[in-house]
């Protein structure tokens, strides 16, 4: 997992962004808590212990002295508080399926310090530290990937994350998966045990549907200019036309992310040696693939920033219950259903949607490129001796096989609910769910844009002596650097693979952003 090189901590308790929960999430950036959030945190602690100093003689106080979910009218003694807390983990660790990686562990473990941080949860700062010990030794709890209905919270995998917490479960450390207890040890971190209410508030919200997400929202930023970039080299290689993105044209119609993208390919298609070879062709206008990617590739941009602004919301909100609100000499313990994953989930099954359209035109200008009835004088499948050579003919099946699957995956998992914990919780966000597919959508369309990057790159090739613009021909040596030209068939699942790459570490950006300036 790469670093920063002396970055600024991240302040707990102040606004995150979505880049600052990538910076900790995948480049181990340092995580520090800020003085107001000390006070704030110790503050609403205080209101619990005010709560309990009359003992059993204490309110009734949801997940202070009571039972959980279906069993809130239970009252718990004052002596068994604490085995409460510890039970309600144990019992919630429920997850199954395949474990989560370090970087989304990471990201749920920023996110519920955050929640603690803003000083509503009634915990102890000590436990917030013990998070931030977490980050800061990379321990990451295991926590399997399934079984959050998105509710109550994300309650299954934030057990997870309390067991270890408390030396329980297991834990990766230095690579190696561990009893939890062996990983907090090495680590030099010692188990939390819990008091009144921190169980419940280290499980009740919605960190995982929102780390998982907002990690994909920052891959999903970069795929659309990659976007941009790979359909540049495609209308190149295909001898089509810059003009329908004439600023003219995107102002009369102005979408933000059209325009964006409009100038993203006007900067990155100026002074082409190709374009100007073919200006004088009888052809009138280009398939929409190539002429509407403004409006398409736009139109996703557009999508993907209004989930992006709802996932930021998130990240900085309170979605513990009962919540702490702190007046002069007393508190109000509200409780409430800010832990419901609903505007979450709505925000990423809309944003797998805007994804996978990206892969969807760009299958399309595959086939512009592959197809000799549609690619301007190229041979079939881009093979030099076609026949002989099958060239690319599979490559285009390989993105035919996954915009197919995206298509189920964009089926809107915020539409489903199924009541849970004896009808209690009778309307649920299945958020988790929506995060889950965004992100394997996020995976298809990379590897998607990946096939057309090296299609585009080889019909670049096979125009040779013209010379594409600037822009792209920096694409195109990017690509060049990692994969040769195809002169005869080979496996090219390894070339796939290697831009991916590419375009996963953002070095294939950098090279172009080198020559054009920043991309929109």
């Amino acid at each position: 997992m790469p670093t920063l090189n002396s970055p600024q901590p991240v302040l707990l308790g102040r606004p995150l962004t979505l880049t600052d929960i990538e910076d900790v999430a995948r480049r181990r950036r340092p995580v520090a808590v800020c003085d107001e959030a000390r006070t704030r945190t110790a503050a609403s602690r205080q209101a619990i212990d005010d709560i309990l100093a009359d003992g059993d003689d204490a309110p009734a106080v949801y997940g202070v002295n009571t039972g959980f979910g279906a069993l809130a009218e239970k009252r718990i003694a004052l002596h068994d508080i604490a085995t409460l807390q510890r039970n309600l983990v144990r019992s919630h660790a429920c997850g199954v399926g395949p474990d989560l990686g370090d970087a989304e562990v990471r990201a749920m473990i920023l996110l519920r310090a955050q929640v603690i941080a803003l000083g509503y949860s009634g915990v102890r700062p000590l436990v917030l530290d013990a998070l931030v010990g977490l980050l800061e030794s990379n321990v990451c709890p295991r926590i399997p990937a399934q079984g959050s209905v998105g509710a109550s919270g994300d309650l299954a995998p934030l057990a997870h994350l309390a067991l270890a917490l408390i030396g329980e479960g297991e834990a990766r450390h230095g690579g190696t998966l561990l009893p939890a207890a062996e990983a907090l040890a090495r680590a030099g971190l010692a188990p939390v045990d819990l008091v009144a209410k921190e169980g419940l508030a280290l499980i009740n919200g919605t960190q995982y549907m929102t780390a998982i997400g907002a990690l994909a929202l920052r891959d999903a930023a970069a795929l659309c200019a990659l976007a941009d970039v790979a359909g540049a080299m495609s209308l190149e290689a295909l001898m089509g036309s810059r003009r329908p993105f004439d600023d003219r044209l995107m102002q009369v119609r102005p979408h933000p992310g059209q325009i964006s993208v409009a100038r993203n390919l006007r900067v990155l298609l100026a002074e082409s040696e190709i374009m100007a070879a073919h200006a004088d062709c009888s052809r009138v206008q280009d398939a929409y693939s190539l002429r509407c990617m403004p409006q398409v590739h736009g139109a996703s941009r557009d999508a993907l920033g209004w989930a992006t602004e709802v996932l930021h919301r998130e990240a900085n909100s309170v979605t513990d219950n009962p919540t702490v609100f702190l007046r002069e000499g007393a508190a109000d313990l509200l409780s409430g259903g800010n832990f419901h994953g609903q505007p979450v989930a709505l925000a990423l099954d809309l944003a797998a949607i805007a994804a996978a359209e990206l892969a969807n035109i760009s299958e399309r200008r595959v086939e512009q490129l592959v197809n000799p009835s549609l690619s301007c004088g190229l041979p079939s499948f881009l093979a030099p001796q076609s026949g002989l050579n099958s060239g690319f003919m599979i490559a285009q099946v390989a993105s035919a096989a996954l915009v197919s699957e995206n298509k189920v995956l964009c089926h809107p998992a915020s539409v489903d609910s199924i009541p849970t914990s004896a009808n209690r919780e009778d309307h649920v966000s299945m958020g988790s769910i929506s995060a889950r597919k965004l992100s394997q959508v996020i995976d298809n369309v990379r590897s998607s844009i990946a096939i057309e990057l090296l299609c585009a790159a080889q019909g670049l090739d096979l125009r040779r002596p013209l010379r594409p613009t600037a822009g792209v021909a920096a694409a195109h040596a990017a690509i060049r650097k990692v994969v040769p030209e195809l002169t005869t068939d080979r496996p090219l699942y390894k070339d796939i693979a290697l831009v991916s790459d590419l375009i996963r570490g953002g070095e294939l950006l950098q090279a172009v952003e080198a020559v054009t300036g920043s991309l929109q």
